[in-house]
């Protein structure tokens, strides 16, 4: 998953979390309430940080975390 944006993801379908660690940042984004649809767009997307721009990022409620 090469990206100059993302540096890992995680998704948890049991609470359609998705947890995003960007490159810029030792925070890790917990985006509430994903669709297992956008998810799997998500990962099949050619670029990943554009996708997020596009239909992640401002669209879902998210929390920071602060890497351990």
């Amino acid at each position: 998953m090469p990206s100059h944006l993302i540096r890992d993801t995680n998704y948890d379908a049991a609470t359609r979390t998705l947890s995003v660690w960007l490159v810029t940042s030792e925070n890790r984004y917990d985006y509430e309430d994903v669709p297992p649809e956008t998810y799997a767009a998500f990962r099949r997307a050619f670029s990943k940080g554009r996708f997020f721009n596009a239909h992640i990022r401002n669209r879902f409620t998210y929390r920071i975390s602060k890497e351990e």
